[in-house]
């Protein structure tokens, strides 16, 4: 034995020619239990990622509610304009506006640069664009052509048609109930009426969310306009006109199949009517309230 040896010897005992090896049968254990905790982490791992998101975007809806509430306050009670809805004529969609809007965009598919939401009403009271984003919201933009592009689009929210929506000079919109100012809020009340709701990326188009009043005299009620998403968990989130938010679990999934005026199934019909009832209502083809 050499120097070298003897040296190795005497500060690792055991060490040499008698080491023993893991046998290809400890080595298929060892990866085995491994396996078994990474099956037993990984759900976890991505609840808890999914539920950061969710607060992320809770707390996105609640900086914009806080700039709504604002805009109100300086502005003599009155709500901020909701001007930008699209429009179906002859087949072609087109999107009327109104002068000024909380958000002036035409279609959140199209729009390259965020230059809308700089723009808006609401944007003075805060100016940080991730704020308009859901962080669950993995739809990008595309081209006027339909091509898909790489970017993320810039917005994920939509305004209720029920906060100050497009007034009556489109023939269609004098039958979409909505109120100017804070103090004309009746029923639902304002812990009730939601202002902003996370929007499905399949209707996302203008900055307004339209559905069908309860008790229209003049349209179908039982259809999807825009339909909220279920991106967190299956489920949305809003902000309401006390200045709360929510997050609301969905009985079914929310999946848009390209019509607009999707029929809602008999299955869905609770999460369409806990909607419809956070908005303004007729009764008995009277607009509720002022």
């Amino acid at each position: 034995m050499n120097t070298l040896d003897s040296c190795w010897s005497q500060c690792c005992p055991g060490a040499g020619g008698g080491r023993r090896a893991f046998t290809l049968l400890e080595l298929l254990v060892v990866i085995a239990i491994i396996g078994i905790l990474a099956s037993l982490l990984l759900p976890a791992l991505v609840r808890a990622k999914d539920r950061a998101r969710t607060l992320s975007c809770l707390a996105n809806l609640k900086q914009l509610d806080l700039c709504f509430h604002l805009y109100v306050l300086d502005n003599s009670d009155f709500f901020v304009p909701n001007n930008s809805v699209a429009v179906s004529s002859d087949g072609s969609d087109s999107t009327l506006t109104n002068g000024l809007s909380w958000l002036p965009d035409q279609n959140a598919d199209t729009e390259l640069d965020p230059s809308n939401i700089v723009n808006g009403l609401l944007y003075t009271y805060n100016t940080s664009l991730p704020v308009y984003h859901c962080p669950a919201d993995l739809s990008t933009l595309q081209t006027p052509a339909g091509q898909p592009l790489p970017q993320l689009r810039w917005r994920s929210y939509n305004m209720s048609q029920s906060i100050n929506g497009f007034p009556g000079g489109d023939p269609y919109n004098q039958w979409l109930p909505s109120w100017e100012k804070y103090t004309q809020v009746v029923q639902p009340p304002p812990s009730s009426l939601f202002v902003l709701i996370d929007e499905n990326a399949g209707t996302i188009q203008d900055a307004e969310f339209g559905n069908p009043p309860a008790g229209s005299p003049v349209w179908e009620q039982n259809i999807w306009w825009d339909m909220p998403s279920d991106r967190h968990g299956q489920g949305a989130n809003l902000c309401f006109a006390d200045g709360h938010v929510e997050h609301w679990k969905w009985v079914v999934p929310k999946t848009y199949y390209g019509d607009f005026g999707q029929p809602v199934p008999p299955a869905e019909m609770p999460d369409f009517q806990r909607v419809q009832g956070a908005m303004k209502q007729f009764q008995d083809g009277n607009f509720i309230g002022p």
